[in-house]
């Protein structure tokens, strides 16, 4: 059985896929344990292509955790998608942040606990704003 966290994933690349659909691009999601791409994307002339990491947030808006290979993993052609899954009284919305890879490893921040004991690299909505609903990064 899925756990939650992994169902939250699983929605977010689903609606990643469908938004691309609408801007005309072919979207095929991969095997849930590929590394790297989530989704791989190409124009319908099949002329260019691009690789989609997705990362959802159901509850924390503010922030989306990364890996270490965040930083090793920049492409031109590898795209991050920034999910957060609100939900309000008058039903759920969405909102995507769509970021080149380039630009999320260049706005990593890396933290470890007060104890050093863990570490994390995550990526903040502030540092990332512009990139709100940026869809046209595929046109590019």
């Amino acid at each position: 059985m899925a756990s939650r966290g992994q169902m939250t994933g699983m929605r977010g690349v689903y609606l990643v896929a469908a938004e691309l659909s609408k801007q005309g691009l072919i979207a095929s999601p991969t095997s849930r344990s590929a590394m790297g791409a989530d989704i791989l994307v190409t124009d319908q002339l099949c002329s260019r292509a691009w690789s989609v990491q997705v990362k959802t947030n159901a509850k924390t808006h503010s922030f989306w955790l990364l890996n270490k290979k965040t930083q090793e993993t920049v492409s031109p052609t590898h795209v991050y998608v920034l999910v957060n899954l609100i939900t309000r009284r008058d039903g759920e919305t969405e909102e995507y942040f769509v970021v080149p890879s380039g630009v999320v490893a260049q706005r990593l921040k890396h933290d470890k606990s007060k104890a050093e004991t863990s570490e994390w690299w995550a990526i903040y909505r502030e540092k990332i704003a512009e990139y709100k609903d940026r869809w046209d990064i595929f046109a590019k």
